[in-house]
């Protein structure tokens, strides 16, 4: 990794660590400092990642600008009861075109996952999430992308890269390493039915607003199977996070995001978490850096409780069920003695760059509702991707 794309934390932001509690996070984790330098990286487990860049943000005047008070309000939080090391290692600062903010963001979070290091990038601009997956085409492997939005940012195939378009860019760009893309909280209002159409088409996973908040735990599966989590600020209501010129009356609650987020570091496949669009200059309150904070504080929380559970670490741990279908081969489910999740297979095929797909996450209720002769949603659009 090349540390030169990388600054330092303020100074300002530093020097308040000094009259902190010892045991809050601004004391514990490892800082990239002026006077310090960079960090040693040996044994931290989670990496926190600003990203100064706002030009392709659409409408949010200040986004990335100054993130400062994000991590004011994240350094002053209690550790929690963990057994992980987390590092601060500074900010991807502007490049001199955006496509340099780009290559510096995908060069560090390459490099901090293929060192099995999860990354928390604090943004920026959202379109910041495809330079995060365009991280995983050194790794050579296909990818699962989770959007937690309001939009489903597709734009136009004619749309330059931006935060309201940088979805088309991945789905539609080479070299092509999505294999699943999951939209949490979309409103249909705030979206074309062409666009609804279109995901739908291609088998991907969307869930409004209001299916997510009336059973938050529907989540839990989608997050389970990501590689990357990205978040836009304006997917949160207004009233709870209004740092965001674009946010809206209707979203999520700030604890659901925090639920959301603990969810996602639960995820032993989950290997970086953006929160993007914070616009500094409307947040006059500190309430949006302060959600924000909770929500990354949450996310760590969920990554140091990580089960470590994905099958197979050993058969012994699962139970198998298999329920036959008529006309069809049968579906075979495993529950994990050790977390009580659930996962089902997915009939393998000969190319290997889709091996890592073929168990997929479920809750109880798809074995139930297989055992009714229905066939789970997710296993359906599974295999329709693999066939």
């Amino acid at each position: 990794m090349n540390t030169d794309f990388l600054s330092p934390i303020s100074e300002k932001v530093v020097a308040q660590l000094d009259v902190q509690s010892p045991d809050t996070l601004g004391r514990m984790i490892k800082i990239h400092t002026v006077q310090n330098g960079f960090p040693d990286l040996e044994d931290v487990s989670v990496a926190l990642v600003g990203v100064k860049e706002g030009r392709n943000g659409v409408d949010n005047l200040g986004c990335g600008e100054d993130l400062s008070k994000i991590r004011e309000a994240f350094y002053k939080l209690f550790i929690g009861d963990w057994n992980l090391t987390i590092a601060d290692i500074g900010n991807v600062e502007r490049g001199n075109t955006v496509k340099d903010t780009y290559f510096a963001v995908a060069d560090v979070v390459s490099n901090l996952v293929k060192n099995n290091i999860v990354v928390v990038l604090l943004g920026g601009s959202q379109d910041i999430t495809y330079a995060n997956y365009r991280a995983y085409d050194a790794l050579e492997q296909t990818i699962n992308l989770v959007s937690v939005d309001s939009h489903f940012d597709l734009g136009t195939l004619e749309d330059e890269l931006n935060s309201e378009s940088f979805l088309s860019k991945i789905i539609m760009e080479e070299a092509n390493n999505l294999f699943n893309y999951s939209n949490i909280g979309y409103q249909t209002y705030l979206n074309s039915q062409q666009e609804v159409k279109l995901l739908q088409n291609l088998y991907f996973d969307t869930y409004r607003l209001g299916e997510v908040v009336r059973e938050i735990k529907l989540v839990e599966p989608i997050l389970r199977d990501a590689d990357i989590v990205s978040v836009d600020i304006g997917s949160v209501r207004q009233s709870d996070a209004p740092a965001n010129n674009n946010a809206n009356p209707n979203g999520f609650f700030g604890d659901q995001l925090c639920a959301i987020a603990r969810y996602a570091g639960i995820s032993d496949k989950v290997t970086s978490f953006g929160v993007y669009e914070y616009s500094s200059l409307l947040d006059s309150n500190k309430q949006t850096s302060n959600l924000i904070a909770q929500a990354i504080w949450y996310f760590v929380e969920g990554v140091n409780y990580r089960a470590k559970d994905y099958p197979f670490s050993t058969k012994e741990s699962y139970q198998k069920f298999s329920v036959i279908l008529e006309d069809d081969d049968p579906i075979n489910f495993y529950k994990s003695d050790k977390s009580g999740r659930w996962w089902m297979e997915i009939n393998l095929i000969t190319d290997n760059k889709y091996r890592r797909h073929a168990l997929i996450p479920c809750a109880y209720q798809d074995y139930l509702k297989a055992t009714e002769q229905k066939i789970p949603e997710r296993w359906y659009k599974a295999q329709q991707k693999l066939t």
